[in-house]
Parts: C-alpha cells; sequence; structure tokens
C-alpha cells in the first residue's frame, strides 16, 4: 500500500516538474506576457491591455513591439516604422520611408478627430531629428499610433535591436477584444 502511494507521488512530481519545465522555457524563450501602460499606441492598443509577446518573431516594418525604453526604466509598445538602412520622412502626414509613400490605415480613426489643418504627425526628416540621413545597423526607428501624445523615437532618437522584448502577436485581455491586433 505504501509502496503504490509512493509510486503515485513521484508520478505527480515528476508532472509538475516537467510542467514547470515547459512553462519556463516558454515563459523565458519563447513568449512573454505584457501589460501596455500608457496611451500612446491608442486606438490600437489601450492602456491595460494585456499582450502575449513573441520573443522569436523576426521583427519587419509596421510591427508592433516591446522594447526597453531608453529613457526610462520601463518597456514601451511602439510600432516599427523604420528598419536599418531606411531613410525615414514624415510630409504632410504621409510617412514616407526610402521615397515611398506608405498608408497607415491604424492611424484612420486618430485622423478622423483632427481639423481639415490639423496634422496627426508633424513634419520630419530623419536627418532633422536624429543627425543622421538612414537608421544605422542594430537600430530601429519606432513610433506610437497616438502620434500626438507618444514619447519615441521622434524623442529619444534610435532603439538599439538588443533593446527589445518582442513582437506583439495576440491582445488576450480585456477578453471581448481577444485575438489578433490590426
Amino acid at each position: 500500500m505504501k509502496n503504490s502511494r509512493k509510486k503515485e507521488i513521484l508520478s505527480w512530481v515528476k508532472t509538475l516538474v516537467i510542467a514547470a519545465a515547459i512553462v519556463f522555457i516558454c515563459r523565458y524563450f519563447l513568449f512573454t506576457p505584457s501589460t501596455v501602460l500608457g496611451d500612446s499606441m491608442y486606438p490600437t492598443l489601450e492602456d491595460g491591455n494585456m499582450v502575449m509577446v513573441s520573443k522569436i518573431s523576426d521583427i519587419q516594418r509596421f510591427d508592433k513591439i516591446i522594447f526597453h525604453a531608453p529613457d526610462a526604466d520601463e518597456n514601451y509598445v511602439k510600432r516599427v516604422i523604420g528598419l536599418p538602412g531606411d531613410t525615414i520622412e514624415m510630409k504632410d502626414d504621409v510617412l514616407y520611408v526610402n521615397g515611398k509613400a506608405y498608408d497607415e490605415p491604424y492611424l484612420k480613426k486618430n485622423k478622423q478627430k483632427l481639423t481639415i489643418y490639423e496634422h496627426l504627425t508633424n513634419n520630419f526628416t530623419l536627418k532633422n531629428i536624429t543627425g543622421k540621413e538612414k537608421v544605422p545597423k542594430d537600430r530601429l526607428f519606432v513610433m506610437g499610433d497616438n502620434r500626438q501624445n507618444s514619447r519615441d523615437s521622434r524623442f529619444f532618437g534610435f532603439i538599439s535591436e538588443d533593446s527589445i522584448v518582442g513582437k506583439v502577436e495576440f491582445r488576450y485581455f480585456p477578453f471581448n477584444e481577444i485575438g489578433g491586433i490590426e
């Protein structure tokens, strides 16, 4: 009887250790949860949203990423606008990357709130705000979707690729908004 109970306890301990190891590996090497703080990504992401971040995804232009803030002791969530080697310009609320105009549909809601004479994003060139013509190697240029209320590369410059926690893959809270993010 005692031997049978001992085997059952060992079986449970083994199962829990394996489950803990799987959680540890996933949490520290593959995915991590994060909570959005602030309104810099509104309306795409809102203060208090909980998101799952992939630590192994390739980062592409317009991805939403979490990174260690260069100007604060916290993590920021922003959208990747410029990759290494890119030139960036904002003119009359139109984004130009390497001379090509890009539509930014994720800004539509914020632009609808503006008067006809207002711009969501002030005009700039990369050279004006960073002193560089192109995004340097191993660096990214990021901006929040709530352009009038975002501390981003326009203020603190490029971010290091080493500072990236990961790519925002999906929202899991609030429950009525679970799923992928535009």
